[in-house]
């Protein structure tokens, strides 16, 4: 049990994280509940913490929009939380279509599905980042908020809290992309939230730390990892994961059975003499 544990601890805890969220949400619409409030875009902690998605609101003052103070100060929350524990840590530990994603890498990886496909990867990680760009371009010429208007993570929340409907197309479509076209290809390539996230990543505190000789090179750790390009450093030194696409899901802690990673505290001083 304790091995189980010890393999399967923050996955167990990442689940646990997220059902409780939808079911906050889902109690607040069926029974009002005053505890989480609103949607993934904007809600309201114990009826009092404003909390604002900074990528949603960025779309809307790209339409043109006037934001409300309170949906300000909910940014700044939001901004500060992901300041601290890794900007895509919502990708891992809030966003409901991780489920579905992390379901479909499963299955692929049972199936052995990446040694059939041979072919060159369709697209890069950096579409995201251009998906990004245009959303904020296509809500200033249309003049709504247009990847909230289309996102497969609203449609999937709304289903859940409000009422399903279409929404279970969407997370078809996405489940059978990430099984049979791309590993990882929704929030590792395709998602402009996620590509947000990145940035903000790039500064926070909490960090995947890799000690170099502790580590065999057994690589569990880049076979379940959704972003294992910001794995660079197994193998050769001992680093801290700097990149902001790492999710902080911390599936290459719970399988690394050499106790070479573990979460850290970034240490900024060391960091910039890293980069020197």
């Amino acid at each position: 049990m304790s091995k189980l544990w010890s393999s399967y601890r923050y996955l167990i805890l990442r689940r646990l994280t997220q059902i409780t969220i939808l079911v906050l949400y889902f109690g607040a619409n069926a029974w009002g509940w005053k505890i989480l409030e609103g949607n993934l875009s904007a809600s309201k902690l114990f009826g009092i913490v404003p909390m604002s998605d900074p990528y949603a609101v960025l779309q809307m003052v790209a339409a043109g929009a006037v934001v409300a103070i309170d949906l300000l100060l909910g940014v700044a929350v939001i901004a500060l939380f992901y300041f601290i524990v890794g900007g895509r840590a919502f990708c891992s530990w809030v966003c409901p279509i991780n489920m579905v994603t992390d379901s479909a890498s499963y299955l692929r990886r049972l199936l052995d599905i990446d040694r059939a496909q041979t072919t060159k990867q369709p697209i890069t990680r950096g579409v995201r980042y251009w998906v990004l760009g245009l959303s904020l371009i296509v809500s200033a010429f249309m003049g709504i908020a247009a990847f909230e208007f289309v996102s497969p993570i609203s449609m999937m929340h709304r289903g859940i809290v409000f009422g399903m409907g279409f929404g279970w197309a969407a997370i078809a479509l996405i489940f059978l992309f990430d099984l049979f076209v791309l590993k990882n290809g929704w929030c590792g390539h395709v998602c402009p939230l996620g590509g947000f996230y990145s940035l903000l990543g790039k500064f926070s505190f909490i960090r995947v730390h890799h000690t170099e000789e502790h580590c065999t090179l057994c690589m569990k750790c880049k076979v379940v990892c959704p972003e294992k390009q910001v794995l660079h450093m197994i193998g050769k030194e001992s680093l801290p994961v700097l990149s902001g696409e790492c999710t902080n899901c911390a599936r290459c802690i719970e399988v690394c059975d050499d106790d070479a990673l573990r979460f850290s505290i970034r240490d900024f001083i060391q960091n910039k003499k890293m980069g020197e």
